[in-house]
């Protein structure tokens, strides 16, 4: 019998700020090429992500979570994350106070094992715990996967995002 590996959600730690940015990275050149007009793609992206995530570890209203896939030997290996934090009423958006989650991504070879989801219900479940009265998220337009996996978790389409580039 082959042994299944075991999935554990938990709080993200400064060692694994590595592997945190090279999902970021990752999470950035999806949406990069889903539309490259909207959504840019910077140089040392696993580097620059790294450095904003490890600024909000430990801040008392933020939240990093990690994935992590254990092996047989019970190593783990961070197959994906979440950030989200709780926010204060943004009149620019007339959005009153919620928690808002910012990133969750799964690396695609650990997306069958249920990481998207059981990174989100934690997330949800953290902010609320926090005091949030709902969460908000955004979604590319183009990620019907993600939408899907939202959808089933509660969530409802409240705005649309349009985009219009300037005629050259």
């Amino acid at each position: 019998m082959i042994p299944t590996p075991s999935l554990h959600v938990r709080s993200a730690r400064p060692e694994d700020l590595p592997s945190i940015g090279r999902l970021g990275a990752a999470l950035v050149g999806h949406h990069h090429s889903l539309d490259p007009l909207r959504f840019f793609k910077a140089e040392h992206l696993e580097e620059g992500y790294a450095s904003f995530l490890g600024g909000e570890l430990g801040r008392k209203r933020s939240v990093l979570l990690v994935a992590e896939q254990r092996g047989e030997g019970g190593a783990g290996t961070v197959v994906g994350y979440a950030w989200g934090r709780l926010e204060g009423r943004d009149w620019e958006n007339l959005l009153d106070a919620c928690g808002k989650l910012h990133d969750v991504y799964v690396d695609p070879s650990a997306r069958s094992l249920g990481a998207g989801r059981a990174l989100c219900e934690e997330m949800l479940r953290r902010l609320m715990d926090m005091g949030a009265p709902r969460v908000v998220l955004s979604t590319a337009a183009g990620n019907a996967p993600a939408q899907r996996l939202f959808e089933s978790l509660g969530f409802r389409r409240t705005m649309i995002e349009m985009t219009r580039e300037r005629e050259t």
